[in-house]
């Protein structure tokens, strides 16, 4: 795995139709800067609206994996993201002029394809990992699944399916290696069984389908009619069941191509944890609707081990907010200012810091002899970290105020003192939804946490 982030070297352009909708999707997939992660945009919808890729953006996993920021939606993003990280990238801006994305052949092999034509542009940021460190068990008893992460040096994806089908058996996939994503995965297509087929299309739910882009299994001894239907919906007239049991004559590309597809879509749908992961994903009978809610809980892991660890910051760099900067987003003057530096904003968390001097005008007061930073304060510079979060979401902060309407869960654990540096770190609890932000923050003296809380504010326009 590579230590530094990674973006594609060209601009790459696509067109086809979507296999659900049958709308036709002009995609351009452009290099993106560090930090970015993988950003869909609508160009076709009015102020180009973004979906960023993450978990916390899935709207359904009916039959494909669907997401939604705001207005703008995105449908089918399985494929595309699984090459995403099979290329390891991890930057990425996907202009689209539709709600879905190309089906072309069923599987990322097209997508694949063209990133390698591209080639990859190595930048100067270190590659984030979430990395396993415990066994983590999800299971769900009404379809069967059980999906496992365990520690591993590098990401390791086995999967196993059973339909209880004498045409597929009992299948395994395994991918010991990213690398080996292109080779091994990327050309594997979709699949369906013929009586979920028939089904679909009597819904009109397979609007952009074609009898090419899917493997069809028969379970059972098709009739004419139903033949003869299919001829009509697809407009062929060669379609046939083969030997094997599959709908028109489909040479496989591999003896278990079924299960190497949904290894596809489990790293399509692990993607959306928003972050690389170090580790061994286990899968049995997985689909879309339970990677999707593996991939939450590996998010809610991810967040606790996030809030117990100290943000690294490299200080003889400049921050992304100074003092200065600080002061036209937030209100706050000397000497109630009490936040120096942001050093990190995303689209969840904020990173500030405060410089604890003696000079500082409540030490006069505060245990002068041995002087301590009043618990209240530390809430208060947490507080303010947040209200730069907050307040960046809209276009003019400074004409808004932000207010604190409830502190719950308040711990101080050690002492702060002159010549200490907090590094506060603020996550989401929720999206913000009507001015309202809901976080937890915690604040680190020498990696050791000394505070935190969960907050929660309100912003409002200033009168």
């Amino acid at each position: 795995m590579s230590e530094m982030q990674q973006t594609l070297k060209n601009d790459i352009c696509f067109s086809g139709k979507g296999i659900h909708t049958g709308v036709k999707t002009n995609m351009r997939l452009l290099p993106a800067k560090e930090d970015t992660g993988i950003v869909f945009v609508r160009t076709d919808l009015e102020g180009k609206p973004i979906i960023q890729a993450d978990i916390s953006n899935l709207l359904s996993t009916n039959r494909s994996t669907c997401l939604k920021q705001g207005i703008a939606e995105i449908q089918t993003v399985e494929h595309i993201l699984a090459s995403i990280i099979g290329n390891e990238i991890d930057n990425l801006i996907i202009e689209v002029d539709n709600i879905e994305i190309p089906i072309l052949d069923g599987s990322a092999k097209e997508f694949s394809e063209k990133i390698l034509e591209s080639g990859v542009r190595i930048q100067d940021c270190k590659r984030k990992y979430f990395e396993i460190k415990k066994e983590l068990k999800y299971f769900d008893k009404e379809s069967g699944t059980k999906i496992i992460a365990s520690p591993a040096k590098s990401y390791i994806v086995d999967v196993s399916i059973d339909y209880e089908s004498k045409i597929l058996g009992i299948q395994n996939a395994s991918l010991s290696s990213i690398k080996d994503f292109n080779t091994e995965i990327a050309s594997s297509r979709t699949f369906c069984f013929l009586h979920e087929l028939e089904y679909l299309l009597s819904e009109k739910l397979v609007k952009g389908g074609d009898i090419n882009n899917a493997i069809v299994v028969v379970e059972k001894e098709i009739s004419e009619d139903a033949l003869l239907n299919l001829k009509i919906e697809f407009n062929k007239n060669d379609i046939s069941v083969n030997e094997q049991g599959y709908l028109n004559n489909l040479s496989l590309r591999h003896v278990n191509e079924p299960a190497r597809h949904k290894l596809l879509d489990v790293i399509g749908d692990l993607s959306l944890l928003g972050i690389r992961i170090k580790g061994k994903i286990t899968a049995y009978k997985p689909g879309h609707k339970n990677n999707t809610k593996f991939a939450k809980y590996l998010k809610e892991i991810m967040k606790e081990e996030i809030n117990k660890t100290a943000p690294k910051i490299d200080f003889t760099k400049e921050p992304l907010y100074n003092k200065e900067k600080i002061k036209s987003i937030l209100p706050h003057r000397d000497p109630f200012l009490f936040i120096d530096e942001i050093r990190e904003i995303g689209d969840d968390y904020i990173v500030g810091v405060k410089f604890v001097k003696d000079t500082e005008d409540y030490f006069k007061g505060h245990f002068p002899k041995e002087p301590v930073m009043p618990g209240v304060l530390q809430l208060e510079t947490m507080a303010q970290t947040g209200g730069v979060l907050i307040l960046n979401t809209v276009e003019d902060p400074q004409n808004y105020l932000t207010f604190f309407m409830k502190i719950d869960n308040a711990k101080f654990k050690r002492k702060v003192v002159p010549g200490d540096t907090i590094i506060f770190r603020l996550s989401l609890i929720s999206p913000i939804r009507r001015g309202l932000c809901h976080m937890h923050g915690v604040g680190f003296v020498d990696g050791k946490i000394v505070a935190e809380a969960d907050l929660l504010a309100q912003i409002a326009p200033k009168k």
